[in-house]
């Protein structure tokens, strides 16, 4: 049985608790298989597994208290606190709130989601070179952007670039109309809704204009040196590693450097080595530089994007694990 709370003096921390048609709440009960029922200011809880009963009593507890904060809780929260809960880490979720990473030009505060993310921008704050690898949906470019746009805002940087490769930029893309801008436009589409969204479309203009962001396939890098810069590569899983080589020796002074990538979803040629792979491999414990590995536990698109990411993480591992079966008994 859960804590007893007064609902009348504070019902709006109720109603932020339990969400709109008491979402909050289903989804607890959809995830730990327990019935939960307010009556008589009283939260009740119900269920045949009472390590489930007690799990959902603690959760109940922890989201109370962020209500308390005027915290936003919403299914996703919710469904992260059981994560957190059933790994031992619920006290953790508190420090997800605790930080602003910047704010939308709508005026929506950017927080962390996930602890894994909460790592990926303690380390952008604290290295110079900085790979975030993991599946889609884990916020790796949004939160990239989000930083970089702080830092502009806050003068420690005065441009920001952002590039992508274009890896059908040759034979596919040819046949489209316009010029190379034209062409590559599709490729580079997400770093410009990731601005959007931080600037507004007619600042993110003004400041294309005035040079002051760039937006550029990953060929317009070579021979230049960035500095005074936070600069992003996105989709770096489709850079061969004469490319990943060129795009890291553009740092220069002042500047940060942010990779994202997907190892599981390469678009290279057959045969093709990815940059990225080799970059992690090569640069791994060299002062300045940090590596994070994101995971389908840091997924924060629908859930059901966790589920397709987890189902494939299960399939690979499957298939390695027979690959390495068949290998050791000669088949």
């Amino acid at each position: 049985m859960a804590e007893q709370f007064e609902t009348g003096s504070r019902p709006d921390v109720f109603q932020s608790l339990f969400g709109n048609n008491d979402e909050n709440m289903k989804k607890l009960e959809e995830l730990l298989d327990v019935h939960i029922e307010l009556r008589n200011g009283k939260i009740t809880v119900e269920g045949s597994k009472a390590a489930h009963v007690d799990l959902a009593d603690e959760i109940i507890n922890q989201l109370y208290r962020l209500a308390l904060k005027n915290e936003q809780i919403d299914p996703a929260v919710v469904s992260y606190a059981v994560s957190l809960a059933k790994h031992g880490k619920l006290d953790k979720i508190d420090s997800l709130f605790s930080e602003v990473i910047a704010t939308t030009f709508r005026g929506r505060p950017i927080r962390c989601k996930t602890l894994g993310q909460l790592e990926y921008i303690s380390a952008i704050e604290d290295h110079t070179l900085t790979f975030a690898v993991g599946p889609a949906g884990t916020g790796k470019t949004y939160l990239a952007v989000a930083m970089a746009v702080a830092a502009l805002k806050a003068k420690q940087v005065e441009r920001i670039v952002l590039t992508r490769p274009a890896v059908e930029a040759g034979e596919k893309l040819g046949f489209l109309p316009g010029d190379l801008n034209q062409k590559v436009d599709p490729y580079l589409r997400p770093l410009y809704d990731a601005l959007y969204d931080m600037l507004g479309a007619d600042t993110c203009q003004r400041l294309q204009e005035r040079n002051v962001i760039e937006v550029a396939p990953l060929a317009y890098m070579r021979g230049r040196t960035l500095s005074d810069a936070f600069i992003i590569l996105d989709e770096a899983q489709n850079t061969t590693r004469e490319q990943m080589k060129m795009f890291l020796t553009r740092l220069g002074f002042r500047s940060k450097i942010i990779v994202t990538g997907d190892p599981s979803q390469k678009d290279l040629a057959f045969g093709k080595q990815s940059g990225l792979d080799e970059a992690v491999r090569v640069l791994e414990g060299v002062k300045g530089i940090a590596i994070k590995t994101l995971t389908s536990r840091d997924v924060v698109r629908h859930e059901l994007v966790q589920r397709i990411v987890e189902a494939y993480e299960a399939y690979a591992s499957d298939q390695e694990e027979q690959y390495g079966r068949k290998k050791h008994t000669g088949e």
